[in-house]
């Protein structure tokens, strides 16, 4: 296996490719310091942090000057939208030209693929909703393709560096609106949001996407964090007053009516619906500072989790607020799904597959894209107002052209596809409207909201989480009153279940926090074991026979897991793992490590059943330096056993929300260019 034995230090075990053959032999060797603390690195200072919300539905921007760091001001300049409102959230879809040029994003794309007409938006190219397929695509690289309403492909890559190109241009307008000074690119730190469930191939390509789009440099990488969705809204949430939430718990049920039984229970959604309505009609928002007047529940020590439900995932993440700073220690490690709102309109396209057919529901979604794309918006409009206890039926209008198509290519009516179909609980509106009773709102809400309520108390029972006081619902999902109600029925007993007023927002503003102080989440879990392949000392009896290598007379076991962490361990910021390597010959200039990972902690081997390569780290091995003395020596020659082998150094963190490699040359104390890429995988 071309591995040689360096300084009689255990050697590794490394099975790479490269480009030109024999380009890798090389001996690694394994330091026996295993954690080492490094201090985080505080980055230059930035003189703005622009956070961008890039959401499954909906998603937006908000900054902050760090000079005036308590004021987080939120995205105004949309391209239409609902008038009055100043800081919604764009809707995240994005339109292309038939020639796959960036033509608009959000309501602009929206509404100019609406006006289309049927036969020219077959030729043009609308996305919606495509967050979710990273989330989705165990294989995702750079050349993962996504497929446009009319069925046409574009590189993943390239839509989302055209949305966060979008982002870029209205944010840096409207930062240099507001600021006094001429604004250079470096002096902003710019802050994307995915969700904590992701892996590290997904982070990665976001990453990339906003290289692609121009947001930093790759040479300034300091310069974009990733957040973690739950994660920044926990930031915000551990700051809000008593003013700022709506307390669910405050309202025990029995049976559907308050406990005085003068009410309806879903009163006091209706309550806290204007209350969230209202929150959302002021762009500036200040976030306090110090002890102040905390709010009286939420105090140092306490642990609380943060759910946010959002349109394609459910994240979950259990923090506690450590003493004196006030950070943040993450307890358990992030969970989750694809709960998200998205389900519920999988169910009504189901549904609708269940009443026309699903041959002809697929045959309109290829035929006429922008009159199903209306379909999507109008269903979308009427979910949002959903709410338990609802007497009447929620109408839902059907496009001209869908009731059009249908009676041409079935012969019949859509009112008599609804007969035929014995839905009784859809019924039909001779003004051209789908009329969704009670029971079929429930039947569409249901199987997504019962994931999401399962997830949280399988979360609420584990021995880490249990005694936990509060639970935050967050994200653009939590406005949802026939969510908020299963979770306070579930849950409402055993916690204080609590809701920001300005809960489709909490991310965003909790992004912003995070770019400021990137030290606020001291401790976080390792969400997998991670690790590499190496040759350890064959033990009879111990190791099986076909792992055994016999390599200049001694026996070897490969493909032993070296672990770096563990599934679910605690990993301090800064807290880095270290490891030595060798270079096998002269002149070799690149050394490749493939990293391995698993769901669990119960791997032995790396052919071990759920163990995967997930990527790889790359140090680029610059000229060695000649030794001292050497010119003075002239190069004579005599004396000794050669040049001294190298030693490259490498330090990994994982302590933050992607995992980062450094290298140094120990020999020469110069840094060495390394690189961990999950994505070429």
């Amino acid at each position: 296996k071309g591995v040689k034995t360096g300084r009689g230090i255990l050697p590794l075990y490394i099975n790479s490719t490269l480009d030109k053959p024999h380009s890798l032999s090389l001996s690694l060797s394994l330091s026996l310091s295993q954690r080492v603390e490094v201090r985080p690195k505080m980055a230059c200072p930035f003189s703005v942090v622009v956070a961008i919300d890039f959401g499954t539905t909906s998603s937006g921007y908000a900054f902050s000057f760090t000079q005036d760091s308590e004021a987080i001001h939120m995205m105004k300049r949309w391209e239409g939208g609902d008038p009055g409102v100043a800081n919604q959230k764009s809707p995240t879809c994005l339109l292309l030209t038939p020639e796959v040029r960036f033509h608009s994003f959000g309501f602009a794309a929206r509404d100019f693929y609406h006006d289309l007409d049927p036969e020219e938006a077959r030729h043009w190219l609308y996305f919606d909703k495509f967050k979710m397929k990273i989330h989705s695509t165990s294989d995702l690289t750079m050349e993962t393709e996504l497929e446009a309403v009319n069925g046409r492909r574009v590189r993943a890559i390239e839509v989302f560096a055209h949305a966060l190109h979008f982002f870029r241009e209205h944010a840096l307008k409207e930062v240099k609106d507001q600021s006094s000074s001429v604004l250079e690119g470096e002096e902003i730190r710019w802050v994307i949001t995915v969700p904590a469930v992701w892996r590290q191939p997904a982070k990665q390509f976001m990453r990339e996407a906003a290289y692609l789009a121009g947001l930093v440099s790759p040479d300034c990488p300091e310069q974009l964090l990733i957040a973690l969705e739950p994660e920044a809204a926990s930031i915000y949430c551990r700051k809000l007053r008593l003013h700022q939430v709506i307390d669910l718990s405050v309202q025990p049920l029995t049976n559907g009516f308050d406990l005085d039984g003068s009410r309806p229970f879903d009163s006091s959604f209706r309550q806290a619906r204007e209350q969230l309505r209202r929150s959302r009609h002021s762009r500036t928002f200040l976030v306090e500072s110090g002890t102040g007047e905390l709010w009286s529940e939420l105090q140092t020590g306490d642990r609380y989790v943060v759910a946010d439900c959002g349109g394609g995932t459910v994240d979950l993440t259990v923090h506690q607020i450590e003493q004196p700073q006030g950070t943040l220690k993450e307890l358990y490690k992030a969970s989750g799904g694809p709960y998200g709102a998205v389900g519920v309109d999988l169910a009504f396209e189901a549904m609708l597959c269940q009443i026309f057919g699903e041959d002809f529901i697929q045959s309109f979604k290829a035929k006429r894209p922008a009159a199903w794309v209306d379909l999507t918006i109008a269903f979308e409009a009427r979910k949002r107002t959903a709410s338990p206890g609802r007497a009447n039926a929620l109408n839902i209008s059907l496009p001209f052209s869908f009731i059009d198509y249908y009676k041409r290519h079935r012969g019949q009516s859509v009112e008599a596809a609804l007969r035929r179909s014995n839905m009784n609980i859809v019924k039909w509106s001779s003004q051209g409207m789908l009329r969704l009773t009670q029971e079929a709102m429930n039947e569409l809400f249901q199987p997504t909201i019962i994931n999401i309520v399962k997830h949280i108390e399988e979360l609420m029972a584990k021995p880490e989480v249990r005694g936990v006081r509060f639970l935050f619902l967050v994200g653009g999902f939590a406005e949802s009153p026939m969510l908020q109600r299963a979770v306070q029925k579930a849950l409402g007993r055993t916690c204080r279940i609590i809701i920001p007023h300005d809960v489709g927002l909490t991310i965003l503003k909790g992004a912003v926090l995070f770019g400021l102080d990137p030290t606020v989440v001291r401790v976080r879990r390792c969400p997998l074991t991670y690790g590499v392949g190496v040759l350890n000392r064959f033990v009879e009896g111990r190791h099986p026979r076909d792992k055994l290598l016999v390599k200049d007379g001694r026996e070897w076991c490969t493909d032993i897991l070296d672990r770096f962490v563990s599934v679910d361990q605690s990993v301090a910021l800064g807290e880095a793992v270290r490891r030595s390597y060798t270079p096998a010959r002269l002149g070799q200039r690149k050394i490749i490590i493939n990293i391995y990972c698993s769901a669990t902690d119960d791997v032995t081997y790396i052919s071990d059943p759920g163990v995967r390569k997930c990527g790889t780290i790359t140090l680029d091995l610059p000229e060695p330096l000649p030794p001292a003395g050497a010119a003075a020596r002239g190069g004579g020659g005599g004396g000794g056993g050669g040049p001294e082998r190298r030693e490259i150094r490498a330090t990994m963190q994982f302590g933050d929300t992607e995992i980062k490699v450094t290298a140094v040359d120990i020999m020469s104390g110069r840094s060495v260019r390394a690189s961990i890429d999950f994505l070429s995988n």
